[in-house]
C-alpha cells in the first residue's frame, strides 16, 4: 500500500515524470510542458504543501491548474497519482530511464523489454556487452555498438553539452536545500564553473561535509530528482537529474571541506599557478593538472583521493604533520585562510581565472569593493503590458519595492520594435500618466523611460522632442543583426554620439547557445563611449548576459560607467539582477562604477538624455 507522499521534492519528480511521459507518448507537448513546469514550480515552493492543500491555495502557485493541483492532492495524500499510473500502464517499464539514451524509442524499449526483460540502463549496458541486442527484432550489432557508445558517453560531462546558468543554478539551490535535510550535514556550496558565474556550464557540482560523508552521499542519491546513479563511491556520486543533467556531488569530512571547494572552483590556469606558489614556500598541496582531464573537465577519482589525503590541506613539505596550534589549524578552514597562507589576498571565485587576479592577490591589489547585488538600489531595462512584458506597471513597481529597491525604470520598446508591441507616442503619452498615477501609491520612485530602438542608420527611435522628456533611455539593437562589422560599428557609433545621454542596451546582441554576439569593432565603439555621454549595460537576463566579461574589462580601462539591469519582462525576471552582478563580478566592476547603486536623485541626474 503506497504511503502519502509529503515530500515537495518527491512530488515534484512524479510531476515530471508525468510530463516526460507525456512527452514520449507523442501529441501532448504543451499538457506535457505544463507538468514540467509545474514540477519545478513545486520544488521552489516555501510554504507548507499540506497547508496549502487544506486552504485549496495550490492554483495560487505559479504554474498549478486545477488538474495539476488534482494530481499533486493525490500524490500527497495517498502517494498515487492516478494519472502517473494510468501513464506508466500505457507505456514500457523503465521507459523513463532508457529514454534518455540516444537512439532509443519508445517501441525500441518495449522489444527490448519484451525480449530481454530490460527496465534499466544497467541492464541494457550488460545486455549490449554480452552482443544479446543484436538478437532483438529491428536491433543490429551497428545499433548495439551506437547504444553502447550513447550509455558511455551520457555517464560524463561533455564540453558540447551545456546548461544555461539560470537552470543549473536551480537545480544547485535546490539539491543544497535537500541535503540541509539531512542531520548529518555540516556545510554545503555550490562549486565548479557555477561558482565562477560561468554562462554556461557542463554539470552541477556540489561540495559538501559531514562526520560521515558517506552519509551525505546515500542522501543524495536518494534526491527525488535523480533518474541514474552513473557513480558512487563513499565520497562522491555522479547522477543523472530529471531535468536532464548531470550533478556531482563531494562528500568530504569538515577539515577538508575548504581545500576541496576550492579546487573544485577555480579554473586550472588559476590552480596551477596556486600550485607553483606553495612550491616556491614549500608548501605541500595538491597537484592540480593531475586531477584534472586535458579539457579541464574534473577527474573526480583523482579530486576526491587528493582531497581526501592528508596533503589536502597545506602543511610544510619538511614536517610529516599538519600545523600544531589551534590557529594554525583554524586559518585553513576557509578558503580565506588557504589563501593567506600563501601570502595573497582571497580571490572571489568569480576572478578564479588567471587573468591577473593572482599577481594582484600577491600585491595586495585585488578591489575590496567589487559590486554586489545587495550595493544595487535600483531596477533598470524593465517592461510593462505597454510593450511585451507579462505585468502592469503597478505589478512591476510592487515587485521592486517587495526587493527593497528605491526606483525602477519603465523602459518599454519604442515604435520601431512593431513586433514587441513597440509603444508609439499617443500610447506614450497614456503610460505616462499611469505612471504618474501609480506613483501616488508608492515610495519607489519610477522613472519613464525607453528602450529605444538603433535603427539601420543609426538613429535612435522617437523624435528628438519626444527622447528628451524620458528620465533614461536604454539604446537598443533588435533587428539587422548581419550588417558586416563596418556598417554595424558606424551605426551603433552614430548612436553612441547622439547628445542625449544613453545606456548601450545589450550591446552584441547575443542570445546564449542560439545567436552569436553581431560583428562590429567594439574597441572603436568603446573609445567612442568614453569620449561621449553614454553608459554599458551589463544585461542580466541570463539567455543574454551581454557584454561579455572581457568587453566589460575593456570598457573600465576606458572608465565607462556601466547599469546593472535586469531586462524584465515580467516581476520574476527582475530577479535577473543577480546574473549581471556575476558578470560585472568576473570583470572585476566595483562599486562605484555601476550607476544604479547610486540613491536615487543621483542616479537620475547621472542618466537623465538632456
Amino acid at each position: 500500500m503506497p504511503k502519502p507522499i509529503k515530500d515537495k521534492y518527491a512530488i515534484a519528480a512524479a510531476l515530471q515524470e508525468i510530463g516526460t511521459l507525456l512527452e514520449l507518448k507523442g501529441g501532448e507537448y504543451f499538457k506535457a510542458r505544463a507538468y514540467k513546469l509545474g514540477a519545478r514550480s513545486i520544488a521552489e515552493v516555501s510554504e507548507d504543501l499540506g497547508k496549502l492543500i487544506k486552504e485549496n491555495r495550490l492554483t495560487f502557485v505559479k504554474g498549478i491548474g486545477f488538474a495539476l493541483a488534482k494530481q499533486i492532492e493525490q500524490l500527497y495524500t495517498t502517494g498515487e497519482s492516478s494519472m502517473l499510473n494510468d501513464l506508466r500502464g500505457q507505456m514500457p517499464p523503465g521507459i523513463v530511464e532508457l529514454s534518455n539514451v540516444r537512439g532509443l524509442s519508445v517501441k525500441k524499449v518495449e522489444r527490448l523489454h519484451e525480449a530481454l526483460g530490460i527496465t534499466t540502463v544497467e541492464q541494457l549496458k550488460a545486455a549490449a556487452e554480452a552482443g544479446k541486442l543484436r538478437e532483438v527484432k529491428g536491433f543490429t550489432a551497428k545499433t548495439e555498438q551506437r547504444i553502447l557508445e550513447a550509455i558511455n558517453a551520457s555517464a560524463e560531462p561533455s564540453s558540447d553539452r551545456r546548461i544555461h546558468i539560470h537552470h543549473a543554478l536551480r537545480a544547485a539551490e535546490h539539491i543544497i536545500e535537500y541535503l540541509q535535510t539531512s542531520r548529518g550535514l555540516i556545510q554545503a556550496e555550490i562549486a565548479g564553473d557555477l561558482r565562477r558565474w560561468q554562462e554556461t556550464v557542463s554539470e552541477v557540482v556540489i561540495v559538501a561535509s559531514a562526520k560521515n560523508p558517506k552519509s551525505l552521499v546515500d542522501h543524495f542519491v536518494r534526491f527525488p530528482m535523480v533518474v541514474r546513479t552513473h557513480e558512487e563511491s563513499r565520497m562522491h556520486a555522479v547522477v543523472r537529474l530529471s531535468e536532464g543533467f548531470n550533478a556531482t556531488l563531494l562528500a568530504v569530512k569538515p577539515e577538508q571541506f575548504a581545500v576541496t571547494l576550492m579546487k573544485t572552483t577555480g579554473s586550472e590556469a588559476h590552480l596551477r599557478k596556486l600550485d607553483q606558489i606553495a612550491a616556491k614556500k614549500k608548501l605541500k598541496t595538491w597537484s592540480t593538472p593531475a586531477e584534472r582531464s586535458g579539457d579541464g573537465a574534473l577527474d573526480r577519482a583523482k579530486l576526491i583521493s587528493a582531497a581526501s589525503s592528508p596533503g589536502g590541506r597545506f602543511r610544510n613539505r619538511n614536517s610529516s604533520k599538519a600545523p600544531s596550534t589551534r590557529r594554525s589549524a583554524g586559518a585553513l578552514q576557509n578558503e580565506a585562510g588557504i589563501y593567506r597562507r600563501l601570502g595573497m589576498q582571497y580571490v572571489p571565485p568569480e576572478l578564479r581565472e588567471d587573468l591577473g587576479e593572482v599577481e594582484a592577490a600577491q600585491r595586495q591589489q585585488l578591489p575590496e569593493d567589487l559590486i554586489t547585488s545587495e550595493d544595487i538600489r535600483g531596477m533598470v531595462h524593465c517592461h510593462t503590458t505597454y510593450s511585451d512584458g507579462k505585468h502592469s506597471v503597478e505589478q512591476m513597481v510592487a515587485a521592486a519595492e517587495a526587493m527593497g529597491m528605491k526606483y525602477i525604470t519603465i523602459t518599454d520598446h519604442s515604435p520601431t520594435a512593431f513586433y514587441a508591441g513597440g509603444v508609439k507616442i499617443d500610447r506614450l503619452q497614456r503610460q505616462w500618466e499611469e505612471i504618474d498615477e501609480v506613483q501616488t501609491k508608492t515610495k519607489v520612485k519610477i522613472l519613464k523611460g525607453t528602450e529605444s530602438d538603433i535603427t539601420a542608420d543609426g538613429c535612435l527611435d522617437y523624435p528628438d522632442w519626444i527622447l528628451e522628456q524620458f528620465d533614461v533611455i536604454v539604446a537598443s539593437i533588435h533587428a539587422r543583426y548581419k550588417m558586416d562589422s563596418a556598417k554595424m560599428t558606424q551605426r551603433i557609433v552614430k548612436a553612441m554620439r547622439e547628445p542625449v545621454f544613453k545606456i548601450w542596451g545589450h550591446a552584441l546582441g547575443r542570445l546564449i547557445e542560439k545567436r552569436p554576439p553581431f560583428d562590429c569593432d567594439v574597441e572603436k565603439i568603446l573609445d567612442v563611449i568614453a569620449a561621449s555621454r553614454a553608459a554599458v549595460e551589463i544585461n542580466g537576463d541570463p539567455y543574454r548576459l551581454d557584454m561579455a566579461p572581457h568587453w566589460l574589462r575593456a570598457a573600465r580601462k576606458r572608465k565607462i560607467k556601466f547599469v546593472i539591469s535586469v531586462d524584465a519582462h515580467s516581476t520574476g525576471a527582475l530577479h535577473n539582477v543577480k546574473y549581471g552582478v556575476g558578470m560585472a563580478r568576473r570583470a572585476s566592476i566595483r562599486r562605484g562604477e555601476v550607476l544604479n547603486t547610486l540613491a536615487v536623485k543621483a542616479f537620475q541626474k547621472a542618466v537623465r538624455p538632456v
